[in-house]
């Protein structure tokens, strides 16, 4: 059975357990508490990932996949969660690196800070700024999402299922999602879906 190393306050972690309940696969989680260092262990680095991070999906033969993009990426592959058309192919891809760079930092980090540091963390004074870039990109998933059900297509893709891992618990950084409609729209969508899990 596939094993899921994974800490359920993260929605990196999220993404492989949601994407596995749509798919209908079987598979169990080993919850790791990251904030204390139990992915940084000498046994968690040597024998699952050397960056001391999860998610890492380890398979029946032993082989470990770290990295929460590729980790989905590599379950779509043949499903109907990745396009067979190359430029839809890419424009996944695309949506995927833009959730790395200009969405997860920021949209993800702000609900860390809120969420699992103490109240009196100095980290407190990122939040403006994480709050500035962070609605920048939740606009421009706005303007894709007000003239499209899907970010790549007419189907749900894995570019979905990456992008509304923080983005449907974004209030819980601070960020107001009355600004934004289609998304809110774009996330009932995604919780219809036959075999959709709660992130909690």
């Amino acid at each position: 059975m596939l094993i899921l190393h994974d800490n359920v306050e993260s929605g990196n972690a999220y993404k492989a357990r949601l994407l596995l309940s749509l798919m209908g696969k079987e598979y169990k989680c080993i919850q790791y508490d990251v904030v204390n260092g139990e992915t940084r262990t000498d046994e968690f680095l040597k024998k699952y990932n050397k960056n001391g991070r999860i998610p890492v999906l380890e398979f029946e033969d032993g082989k470990c996949l770290a990295e929460s993009n590729a980790i989905i990426y590599f379950l779509s592959l043949g499903t109907e969660y990745f396009p067979n058309d190359p430029w839809l192919q890419a424009k996944v891809m695309e949506w995927m690196c833009f959730e790395q760079y200009s969405h997860e930092p920021f949209v993800a980090v702000a609900k860390f800070i809120l969420t699992m540091l103490p109240e009196n963390t100095p980290r407190r004074a990122e939040i403006p700024t994480l709050h500035e870039k962070g609605y920048s990109a939740l606009e421009i998933m706005e303007n894709q999402l007000k003239e499209n059900n899907w970010l790549v297509g007419d189907h749900i893709s894995i570019a979905d299922i990456a992008l509304y891992a923080y983005t449907h618990k974004a209030p819980l950084g601070g960020f107001d999602m009355t600004r934004f409609p289609a998304i809110n729209n774009w996330c009932i969508q995604i919780e219809a879906l036959p075999n959709y899990i709660k992130m909690f």
